[in-house]
């Protein structure tokens, strides 16, 4: 499965909820052309899920799409026990496991590659369900019941790797200062939409 195949079907299935995304993810949603109700969860490398559980406790009524990444999530794994040990049920966490860091850049190993279990690891941690999902039309069928789910849900994509654009003869260019600067505008706009339309989603 590619990383635009699974996020176009978790967009095109999350109504009203909020997405989270981090790194790979997040560029897939913008060229999908989704840009309402999202929060980047860059430069906060591994911090998804911990913004994604602060939106989820403060605003009940609405529903929080995680989209990690496997090497963002590995540096922050405690954040799987805050999560679960919360309380929170309206979560549902999906993990782009592509086996690679800056996936369609410069392709760097996740360490412990293919024997990591992130699903076993959201189980351990007290996740409410796990499940992995490596074909788009599965996960789409999945979707509703995944979302309508009693949560905190776990959900690994087995995604294939977009192709290195960078590395020796080919050097990546300078990142624009739009990069570091887009959660806070996200979240700027954001507070205005929970702002707009949280009474009516209670």
């Amino acid at each position: 499965m590619r990383i635009g195949e699974a996020c176009q079907q978790i967009a095109l299935a999350r109504e009203q909820r909020v997405i989270v995304a981090t790194m790979g993810a997040m560029f897939a949603f913008d060229a999908l052309g989704v840009t309402e109700r999202r929060l980047s969860s860059v430069p906060l490398m591994g911090g998804a899920a911990g913004l994604g559980l602060g939106l989820a406790l403060a605003n009940p009524h609405v529903g929080v799409i995680v989209v990690d990444g496997d090497a963002s999530l590995l540096m922050q794994l405690g954040g799987l026990v805050t999560v679960a040990d919360s309380g929170v049920s309206n979560f549902v966490h999906f993990v782009i496991n592509n086996g690679a860091q800056f996936a369609g850049t410069s392709n760097l190993p996740v360490p412990g590659g293919a024997g990591v279990d992130f699903c076993a690891m959201a189980l351990a941690a007290g996740y409410a369900s796990a499940h992995v999902f490596d074909d788009p039309d599965a996960l789409a069928a999945a979707l509703p019941a995944l979302l309508a789910a009693t949560g905190p849900t776990f959900v690994t994509l087995m995604i294939e790797p977009e192709p290195a654009r960078f590395g020796p003869e080919l050097q990546q260019p300078e990142i624009p200062d739009r990069q570091f600067q887009r959660m806070g505008m996200e979240a700027e706009q954001l507070s205005v939409w929970y702002a707009s339309h949280i009474e009516s989603l209670q």
